[in-house]
């Protein structure tokens, strides 16, 4: 499962997604040609005692989706899923609900500065939005790094980049791709804690590294750069 979900208003109900590329999902699973990528969601009822039958959301041959992570609008009434594209043939995409899961928009693509693996996400005491994943944008200078994104909620629903948002590079991975699969927590003072593995260093095998910071130290960090005119 790559997300799990409390279902609102239903004490005991979780939601969690997984995908499969046709090799796994069940005993006799064979590869299909080409490949097609199955979005799943499965459902408990008892607090996860017991889980239901998945059901497909999406299937595609021509973009692959998945490793979905999920968000909850800030009034609570909707749940958004973010999603990597494996396939590299378009950026990452979005999907929103709003009646807790059993119905789902069809995906679509987000913005650049969203595009990347491994999306999980956490608000900040002051309403915004962080979400720490791995650059896959084409032509970023920051491709296959660790990557934190800030804005808000409903600038997952514009296809255009939002003004305000802006991102900071948690890590320079010194391999192509191989890093990030981030946990993210927010302490009760507003300090986020990050922690993920990547090659840190040139030359030497990967490491866990945690980064602690605040949206409002990122917030003076860009104003100071931007006054100096720094990248």
């Amino acid at each position: 499962m790559s997300s799990l979900a409390g279902i609102r208003d239903r004490p005991g109900r979780y939601l969690a997604w997984f995908h499969d590329d046709s090799r796994f999902f069940r005993k006799e699973s064979r590869p299909e040609k080409p490949p097609v990528f199955r979005l799943f969601q499965v459902e408990s009822t008892n607090g996860g005692l017991t889980w239901g039958q998945p059901r497909v959301l999406f299937a595609s041959a021509d973009v692959h989706l998945c490793e979905p992570g999920w968000v909850r609008s800030p009034d609570g009434t909707e749940i958004a899923l973010l999603l990597r594209e494996n396939r590299r043939a378009k950026r990452s995409h979005v999907m929103f609900s709003r009646d807790e899961g059993r119905t789902w928009t069809p995906p679509r693509e987000l913005p650049a500065s969203l595009c990347g693996d491994r999306h999980v996400t956490r608000y900040g005491p002051d309403g915004r939005l962080f979400v720490s994943f791995r650059d896959t944008a084409k032509e970023s200078p920051s491709a296959g790094d660790w990557i934190g994104w800030i804005g808000r909620y409903e600038d997952l629903k514009s296809p255009t980049e939002a003004a305000g948002t802006f991102r900071v590079r948690l890590g320079d991975n010194h391999h192509a791709w191989d890093c990030a699969y981030p946990g993210v927590e927010v302490l009760p003072n507003g300090t986020f804690v990050v922690t993920t593995y990547g090659h840190w260093e040139m030359g030497q095998p990967p490491f866990v590294v945690c980064r602690r910071f605040s949206l409002r130290g990122l917030d003076d960090l860009l104003s100071a750069r931007t006054r100096t005119g720094s990248k």
